[in-house]
């Protein structure tokens, strides 16, 4: 990958790597720093993770906000710390996870007038049949979730 490329990519990650951080802990119940190592970097589809240090700087910050609690676990004489989300902690990804669902539409309409800009201005690229597939096959993902989420919320309404 382009130097350029890659960090363009960090600089996506660093700024919500906080908040990767905490969906990671919350979806499993509690992680190590090597899990949400990884986690991380799967979510980067590979290009990118952060730094041991940055991460457990991270981690630290968030103990003292008190986001994340520390648990230590012993492996024979090796130290283990798992984190798992406190009552601060969850109430912060709730709302997060209100702002998410807000912001995807808006991210939506972005990417696309962007994408049309970027053409508009020759920058446009024709894609690969295999980069068109992996597109279709994100959006179908994206409109099975929401088509899910409208039919449960009118449900919801229709109870009322």
């Amino acid at each position: 990958m382009p130097r350029d490329e890659a960090e363009l990519v960090r600089s996506m990650f660093t700024v919500p790597m906080r908040n990767l951080i905490l969906l990671i802990i919350g979806l499993r119940g509690e992680a190590h720093g090597y899990e949400i190592l990884k986690e991380i970097e799967t979510i980067a589809s590979g290009i990118w993770k952060p730094s041991h240090g940055n991460l457990y700087t991270m981690l630290g910050k968030m103990v003292d906000e008190g986001l994340v609690e520390p648990h230590e676990e012993y492996r024979g004489k090796r130290r283990l710390v798992k984190y798992s989300l406190t009552e601060r902690g969850w109430n912060y990804l709730r709302e997060a996870n209100e702002l998410a669902l807000k912001s995807l539409y808006t991210a939506l309409q972005y990417h696309e007038m962007m994408r049309k800009k970027l053409e508009e201005r020759g920058y446009g690229r024709e894609l690969a049949e295999e980069a068109i597939d992996e597109y279709l096959k994100v959006l179908d993902r994206v409109c099975g979730i929401l088509d899910a989420k409208r039919k449960a919320l009118r449900e919801m309404l229709e109870r009322k």
